[in-house]
């Protein structure tokens, strides 16, 4: 599976976000992502992706977590 599918399915099941708003220029403060969905979106996507995400810093949109998940593979 796709990254950018990843990401989709994990917006789109814990926090209810349309996955078709789910592209790659859409921000997280677009899709009402706070600072505390943030923490469990990056939790879900080191276990479904396999990967130590840490503390990802200056990520802004979907684009850029998914291309950061995809250099951490």
């Amino acid at each position: 599976m796709a990254t950018i599918d990843i990401v989709k399915e994990v917006l789109s099941e814990n926090l209810d976000i349309e996955a078709d708003k789910v592209v790659d220029e859409a921000t997280f403060e677009e899709l009402g992502v706070d600072s505390l969905d943030m923490v469990e979106l990056v939790c879900d996507l080191e276990e479904k992706c396999e990967v130590e995400l840490g503390e990802p810093e200056g990520i802004q949109t979907v684009g850029q977590l998914v291309a950061h998940i995809d250099s951490l593979k």
